[in-house]
């Protein structure tokens, strides 16, 4: 059983809404209900009464409802507890990223931040978007990096969260190259000969942009979907192999662009393509959560190198 199931059957108690729970849930609402369902098989009874309208609790609901907000009470109170013991934590940064930025941008972001300010002890959880935002809303890490898109806006309130720009990343459509180092496939394809289409799963970020860029385009395409999963280097794993078309994050091909192993499949047009911000965010340090202050002395640095500031070494926690 995980966590974030007793966090979505609580939500749909409260609510006595699927939509609404989901859309505070930060999921689709298909997403939302295979959860709800999968904590119920693992329970093996139904908590909901699915022949009613509005939604209500079956008897085994109620029962169960009161055990989930004491179960998740104690898991919480445990990690607190846990936190507070350790004493390493006020020296380390906890950072919640979603996996391609976590293979593609963190490496290369920590060693040029590390340059100039100062070697840097952290500890990096890989996540989907929505869980790791939702790390950073339950105080479970310090700082979240993630992709933006004002069509598709991470929803973090601008009066409790600080945030910074650090990049930018362009998503467009990939293919293996044959032998002769020419795209393999090429877009827009054709009705009667549709392209192969590699695919991310609908509750994948880079799917919904994937979703924009097609109902977008002034040239329609011609996908055969093929294959679907939520991560961006599985797709990658994919094209490499010839099976067909890709939309990818441009930092994840780099190597591969530049050995001519995949080529751009759109013709280097940008008809194809669309734009996400990458961004940091963390919790406003308040009189009640003050946060660490290795992660105010790196947020004050990155401000400063965003507005131009001189760039200045900072000194390791330990030399102070």
């Amino acid at each position: 059983m995980e966590t974030k199931w007793l966090e979505d059957f609580i939500s749909l108690v409260e609510t006595n809404n699927f939509s609404r729970s989901a859309a505070l849930r930060h999921v689709t609402q298909p997403a939302f209900s295979r959860r709800i369902q999968s904590l119920e098989n693992w329970l093996g009874t139904d908590l909901i009464d699915r022949t009613s309208y509005p939604t209500r609790l079956t008897p085994a609901g109620v029962v169960f409802y009161e055990q989930a907000l004491e179960m998740l009470s104690k898991i919480n109170g445990a990690r607190e507890l846990l936190r507070t013991k350790r004493a390493v934590a006020q020296t380390s940064i906890d950072l919640a990223v979603p996996h391609t930025l976590s293979l593609t941008f963190v490496p290369k972001w920590l060693t040029k931040v590390e340059a100039d300010f100062a070697p840097i002890r952290s500890r990096l959880m890989a996540l989907n978007v929505h869980d790791a935002v939702l790390q950073l809303v339950e105080g479970g890490c310090d700082l979240l990096l993630c992709y933006h898109h004002p069509r598709q806006p991470v929803q973090l309130d601008p009066g409790r969260y600080d945030m910074l720009v650090m990049g930018r990343e362009s998503l467009r459509a990939y293919t293996r190259c044959d032998k002769n180092k020419v795209p393999e496939f090429t877009l827009p394809g054709t009705k009667r000969a549709p392209l192969p289409f590699l695919s991310y799963t609908n509750n994948a970020y880079l799917g919904r942009m994937v979703e924009l860029i097609l109902n977008d385009a002034k040239t329609p395409l011609h996908l055969a979907p093929l294959y679907e999963t939520d991560m961006a280097e599985g797709l990658k794993m994919m094209a490499l192999e010839g099976r067909g078309i890709a939309f990818l994050p441009e930092s994840a091909v780099t190597r591969e662009l530049k050995q001519k192993q995949l080529a751009r499949a759109d013709g280097d047009t940008a008809d194809w393509e669309i734009e996400m911000e990458i961004r940091l965010y963390r919790e406003r340090p308040s009189a009640t959560r003050r946060g660490k202050p290795i992660v105010d002395r790196l947020w004050e640095f990155l401000e400063t190198q965003q507005n131009g500031g001189r760039k200045k070494r900072v000194a390791p926690v330990s030399e102070r």
